[in-house]
């Protein structure tokens, strides 16, 4: 490799955020995180991963945590390091559209409040979900990265990442990001796609993907061989299985070679050896579950996340239709095909697989059509790649005519009215932005807040919330 011109790949570092989603679903406490903070702002990450995505609602529903509170304390520690977030589009961190202006004033806030580089993704690529979010983002000063979600099909073909890159870099991102959610990146392909995209467009790429098939660290040796400039990888104790390759492996792999990343092993195995007893820990408590550390070819054959397979065998053996699986499987890619062919990734997996369930366990295909499956062929998420089947769609649709305009344009502005909603739990400007995307979750929330600062000060109790100091 010695005409390989020297070019040190960047990490980013999950561990505080995608790495505890894969595996002990999201459930790592800011207080486990803070102490070795110091140590992981001395490594020289590219980044840190360590917001949004799933953390959001985990922190209020799960660990009685303000987010945002995690994330100045983040902020805190980290000095030297980039601060990452993962973000939904026009879906923000919840699972519906949200109005332009709620999506402005997240993206505000997120920046106001510690993060540097925010990763935009849409579940159907549909890039007018990703509009309001990127000159958000860029009107803050904040790095704007779109992510596409990767998949295989007839319609995902060189021809059209390289045209969707080109796109991206129209919009004023700042780079783009390949991202792996199903682990279907095999290495050889991911050497052509890199070189494809690195033809198209002068945007940095990086590539994100999971260890579920089990091909995850060769795909990410071959996409930096053939010019990809960040990977995203988790220290040692929560990596491979669902979550990411290695950071210590990876780094070990590029090792005095023109790809060095340059990080020190000692002070890596520093942060592995604080985070070993948490992975114990939650082992013993049956939190990790040891199935996740494995590797699920299946995902490959039937191009199926992980996730969304457990999720299937649930739904059947609660129909006590277990004898079903392999007609389910073969089923949902002719429902995907159906429903345009779209990424399987949140929300799109779980609609395609609970309507694949019911088109076999009817015994007639689209017998019964769930109220998610009329949205999405309504068009209320956007636009797949593909068209919808006319036929499906009538038949879910009936005379109803498609939404074929940008969803969001749909919709009103909301903040205002979320802040009246809002103004008896207010304490700090960000509740709002808390009770608009969990709402119930939310005032659970600050109801419980209240409740511990009441022990704390007892004379508060008289006070009206919304008077506090923040």
């Amino acid at each position: 490799m010695s005409e390989i011109k020297k070019k040190p790949v960047g990490i980013t570092e999950t561990i505080l955020r995608d790495a505890h989603q894969s595996q002990i679903a999201t459930r790592m406490t800011t207080e486990q995180m803070l102490p070795i903070i110091d140590k992981m702002d001395q490594v020289g990450y590219h980044s840190v991963e360590c917001w949004g995505g799933a953390t959001f609602d985990a922190c209020l529903r799960f660990l009685k945590e303000d987010p945002w509170e995690r994330l100045r304390k983040l902020r805190d520690g980290f000095k030297h390091t980039k601060l990452q977030m993962l973000f939904r589009g026009q879906n923000i961190l919840g699972y519906r559209h949200y109005a332009d202006d709620v999506v402005e004033y997240f993206v505000q806030k997120s920046i106001a409040n510690g993060i540097d580089i925010i990763r935009i993704f849409d579940a159907f690529n549909d890039l007018r979900n990703l509009e309001t979010s990127v000159k958000a983002c860029k009107k803050e000063g904040g790095h704007a990265q779109i992510a596409l979600c990767y998949t295989l099909g007839e319609a995902y073909t060189l021809d059209y990442w390289k045209e969707i890159a080109k796109r991206i870099e129209e919009m004023g991102a700042d780079s783009i990001c390949i991202k792996d959610m199903a682990g279907l990146l095999v290495p050889y392909e991911a050497e052509a796609l890199l070189k494809a995209l690195k033809a198209s467009t002068k945007l940095p790429i990086q590539l994100h993907t999971h260890y579920t098939s089990g091909v995850a660290s060769m795909t990410y040796m071959k996409a930096v061989e053939a010019g990809c400039d960040i990977i995203d990888t988790a220290m040692s104790p929560f990596a491979l299985g669902t979550s990411q390759p290695a950071t210590e492996v990876m780094c070990e792999t590029f090792r005095d070679t023109p790809f060095d990343t340059g990080l020190d092993q000692k002070l890596l195995a520093e942060i592995a050896d604080y985070f070993r007893p948490i992975q114990e820990e939650a082992l013993k408590s049956g939190l990790l579950n040891p199935k996740v550390l494995g590797v699920n070819i299946k995902t490959l054959m039937y191009q199926v996340p992980g996730g969304m397979l457990s999720n299937l065998v649930s739904q059947l053996k609660d129909a006590h239709a277990e004898d079903k699986y392999y007609d389910v499987l073969e089923e949902i890619p002719r429902v995907r095909k159906d429903f345009g062919e779209p990424p399987l990734v949140t929300p799109s997996s779980q609609i395609v697989g609970t309507q694949a369930v019911l088109n076999v366990l009817m015994g007639e295909r689209y017998k019964m059509i769930t109220k998610e499956s009329k949205a999405l062929l309504h068009g209320e998420y956007g636009q797949t790649v593909k068209p919808f089947n006319p036929e499906v769609q009538k038949k879910a649709c009936g005379d109803e005519t498609p939404i074929t305009c940008r969803p969001a344009d749909l919709l009103k502005p909301e903040l205002r009215e979320m802040e009246k909603e809002v103004a008896r739990y207010k304490q700090q400007d960000e509740d709002v932005l808390s009770y608009a995307l969990f709402p119930q979750v939310a005032v659970d929330f600050f109801k419980y807040r209240e409740a511990q600062q009441e022990k704390v000060d007892p004379t508060r109790a008289d006070t009206k919330a919304g008077a506090y100091p923040v």
